[in-house]
């Protein structure tokens, strides 16, 4: 069962490595390096959906193997609203992006980069959001109040 505790912590890193490619690869497409932008963002994507496997295998061995529930939250005051409220804002936006990054990614592979652009108007801001609160709720639950 002590293998369970290394999760959280890559979890985290696959999360900040996430934000780190979305963030370069909004530079390099200010600047005009389109390929840094691409191999950014499919990095960004690998990234993510490693994260994505991660998460889920960490939490159905917790819950299906060892029959344990969610990690308790331990902060108290106003640290826990606003815990719960990046958690549900975090929750609700990783659920909701999903589909916004897998056609953002289509568009551009297919060369529709006006629709691409459209899209990813949206789909950034959000998918940069998911992953910066990932860590967040990371550091809350098991750095900060543990």
């Amino acid at each position: 069962m002590e293998y369970l505790n290394w999760f959280p912590h890559v979890n985290a890193s696959l999360n900040a490595l996430s934000g780190i490619f979305l963030l370069l690869g909004f530079v390099f497409i200010k600047l005009g390096q389109v390929h840094k932008h691409r191999a950014c963002m499919l990095s960004a994507f690998v990234t993510s959906s490693i994260f994505l496997i991660c998460y889920i295998i960490h939490h159905s061995i917790r819950t299906y193997y060892f029959g344990l529930g969610p990690t308790k939250f331990a902060g108290e005051g106003v640290a826990r609203p606003l815990y719960f409220l990046i958690l549900g804002t975090h929750t609700v936006l990783a659920i909701v992006v999903v589909p916004f990054i897998i056609v953002t990614l289509r568009y551009a592979l297919k060369g529709k980069f006006d629709s691409h652009r459209r899209i990813a108007r949206w789909t950034y801001p959000i998918w940069l959001y998911v992953s910066v609160t990932g860590v967040i709720v990371y550091l809350m639950l098991y750095q900060i109040y543990k």
